[in-house]
């Protein structure tokens, strides 16, 4: 059987309609199964999975948060090419376009049933894609056949006008179908609730700095202005009431807590700065917030570790793991949370929510695990991380840095009197001084903003009279005892970057 007559745009145009019906029916059946197993989230997710390491860091530095809608959409463009290519190929033979299909559609079938928690459950969303798009294909292309009393080669225009219209019906209804199961999938099913009040309250945050240094970033991020950086093409959408928390491995008592049995625990606040370990030299994947959970080392001890585990595992709902060792879950130093809250509201969704671990002085991909809802006591020898089974290094501690936000690089400003200003941090070590370096000249010691705690970055500024011409500015910071950021330059592979933030200014 064949469609000969069509053009070639019109049977590429019954190919991409096709393939567009199908891709909406999956998403809508996934609404339901879960939206990780939607043909273009599973395909993209074994994409992310099986991407180098060097491709992955292209991704965050050229594309940042929007690297996720990158992807999804060049998986959207090549499918909706290889639908348009199965069209012509129906031309001369419907079996072959048939054929192609039926690989796109087995091939997110499998990267489906490959996600965890798949099987064959997974697959079922891709078994509707092929109903719907392989079964409108085949109907679409045969109508387009004609009748036995159209003569071979001579296009019928009725015939021609009735395929053009169903195609394009049914681009139509899977474009809606697509737009449904979005929604449905994206419902949030957080309870509505408010937090039970921290067994220890901190002090309210100070005033920062941003309200007189204009252009400084804010002492408090807002909880929608947070960098998000994850592998999770979805955001998992956690029901707090089926959640739980499991810690197993080697641990002499296997413990299993629910959402109410972890509110129902002493709470605590801590004011923690977290950042990406993808974060170039004045990258913006930082900051900072107040948090609200249980010391992870209150859980742990109910399960009592044995001795000879260096690490926990910690798994997110999507799969993901993160390789914390486990001194730093331990330290009665170091306020390590199994975190509900942030700023005074529960965890949004898209940092974690109904739980996610903060700790401070590492990196996220080693301690800030969202959705998670494991903790296995390990060692480094017996289990190894996503992240650090792709080349990371498998401890993670943050380095310091300082960060200029104001002037930013490549701005013309006016000449007179300003601020250079922004913000530094060394996690669990404490900022103790920035210093500014204008072209060559003597470094200068900034006046620094409010003081959080040694987990929370500081602000900083310096009053700079402007001269005109071209400037770099640099700067550094000191932390702990008195120790100097290091100069030396490092890209964020393996262990996060490294070097003074040095920006060009013009002032006329």
């Amino acid at each position: 059987m064949t469609a000969a007559h069509l053009g070639k745009g019109q049977a590429a145009f019954v190919g991409l309609a096709s393939t567009i019906a199908g891709a909406g029916a999956g998403p809508l059946v996934a609404a339901i199964t879960g939206p990780s197993y939607s043909p273009p989230f599973a395909v993209g997710s074994a994409v992310v999975d099986a991407a180098p390491t060097w491709l992955k860091n292209f991704a965050v530095s050229t594309f940042g948060t929007a690297d996720k809608p990158v992807l999804l959409a060049s998986v959207a463009l090549v499918t909706g090419l290889l639908g348009a290519l199965a069209g012509l190929l129906a031309r001369t033979r419907l079996v072959r376009g048939v054929a192609l299909l039926g690989v796109l559609v087995a091939l997110a079938g499998l990267a489906a049933w490959a996600r965890p928690g798949g099987g064959v459950f997974a697959v079922i969303p891709s078994l509707a894609t092929a109903f719907v798009g392989v079964g409108s294909f085949v109907a679409v292309m045969s109508s387009a056949s004609g009748s036995s009393s159209i003569a071979p080669g001579v296009a019928s225009g009725d015939v021609t006008r009735r395929t053009m219209l169903s195609a394009g019906a049914l681009a139509g209804l899977g474009a809606v179908a697509a737009g449904m199961g979005q929604k449905i999938g994206s419902q949030v099913t957080q309870m509505v609730r408010a937090l039970p009040r921290p067994s220890r309250s901190l002090p309210a945050m100070p005033a920062g700095l941003e309200r007189t240094v204009k252009g400084v970033t804010p002492l408090v991020t807002p909880n929608s202005n947070f960098y998000r950086i994850d592998t999770a093409l979805v955001v998992p959408n956690v029901d707090a009431g089926g959640w739980r928390l499991v810690i197993d491995g080697d641990v002499e008592e296997e413990l299993e807590f629910t959402y109410d049995d972890i509110l129902a625990m002493p709470l605590v606040e801590a004011d923690v700065t977290l950042t990406c370990v993808s974060n170039e030299v004045g990258g913006e994947y930082a900051g900072g917030a107040r948090w609200l959970g249980v010391p992870v080392r209150d859980l742990l001890a109910k399960a009592r570790p044995r001795s000879g585990a260096d690490q926990v595992l910690s798994v997110s709902d999507d799969g993901w793991t993160c390789s914390t060792p486990i001194e730093a879950f331990q330290d009665k130093n170091r306020q390590a949370l199994l975190a509900v809250g942030m700023n005074g509201e529960p965890l949004p969704r898209e940092h974690g929510f109904p739980a996610r671990l903060v700790t401070p002085g590492l990196y996220g991909y080693v301690g800030a695990t969202k959705w998670v809802t494991k903790l296995t006591v390990t060692t480094y020898a017996e289990h190894r991380a996503y992240w650090t089974d792709r080349g990371w290094s498998e401890k993670g501690p943050i380095k310091p840095s300082a960060r200029i936000d104001t002037p930013r690089a490549g701005r013309t400003i006016d000449a007179g009197r300003l601020a250079i200003g922004g913000v530094a941090w060394a996690q669990h070590q404490g900022i103790v001084g920035v210093e500014v370096q204008i072209d060559d000249g003597e470094w200068q010691t900034a006046k620094l903003g409010p003081n959080v705690g040694i987990d929370y970055w500081r602000q900083w500024w310096l009053s700079w009279d402007a001269p005109k011409g071209q400037h770099t500015i640099k700067a550094r910071c000191r932390y702990a005892d008195g120790k100097v950021q290091t100069s030396q330059e490092a890209e964020v592979t393996p262990d996060g970057s490294s070097g003074w933030h040095t920006v060009s200014v013009g002032v006329r």
